[in-house]
């Protein structure tokens, strides 16, 4: 039961942090994200998905530069980058990844480290994304997460259950 109230913990606990310190993350730590990322679920558990590491600091800045949310990617000391692969999975080349991400995030704050999701797919960031870090046209840019110690508190209100519950039906209240 400890182990499942740990992970709602982390849930309930994580955040979306947009400033670091400068800290690099240790490989270890690294590792386990990456871990908790290939170990997601996956539709007929092709695991479409890709992960680029990107700790350059040149390269970090570059992507800062490209896109208008995540100006703070220079100052994480590691942005990931995160693709899908249609020919492994054509119908779920997308969603899965995201599931990977989550299971990435959660990992990350386990470790005591912070992050931010910060989309690119179907944007006009998909093609900048694909040039900067010779992405093959034939993989998908889905998200970049910055990744560090985070140099901030957040807090966060979420919509109460019986607002987006539904049982049955849609509409219908228990």
């Amino acid at each position: 039961m400890e182990k499942t109230m740990d992970t709602i913990k982390t849930i309930r606990e994580r955040r979306s942090i947009r400033k670091y310190r400068s800290d690099s993350v240790d490989d270890e730590s690294l590792q386990v994200i990456l871990q908790a990322g290939r170990w997601a679920p996956s539709a007929s558990n092709k695991q479409p998905w890709h992960f680029i590491v990107i700790k350059n600091t040149e390269m970090r800045e570059k992507l800062a530069n490209i896109h208008p949310y995540g100006r703070f990617m220079r100052e994480s000391p590691v942005v990931l980058v995160v693709l899908g692969d249609p020919k492994k999975h054509p119908r779920y080349h997308v969603a899965d990844p995201h599931q990977a991400v989550q299971n990435m995030l959660l990992a990350a704050h386990s470790q005591g480290l912070a992050t931010c999701w910060m989309g690119v797919r179907d944007t006009e960031l998909e093609p900048l994304f694909r040039e900067i870090l010779d992405i093959p046209e034939d993989l998908r840019v889905i998200c970049a997460v910055s990744l560090g110690h985070g140099d901030q508190e957040r807090t966060s209100t979420r919509f109460p259950l019986e607002d987006i519950v539904s049982w049955e039906k849609y509409g219908s209240k228990k």
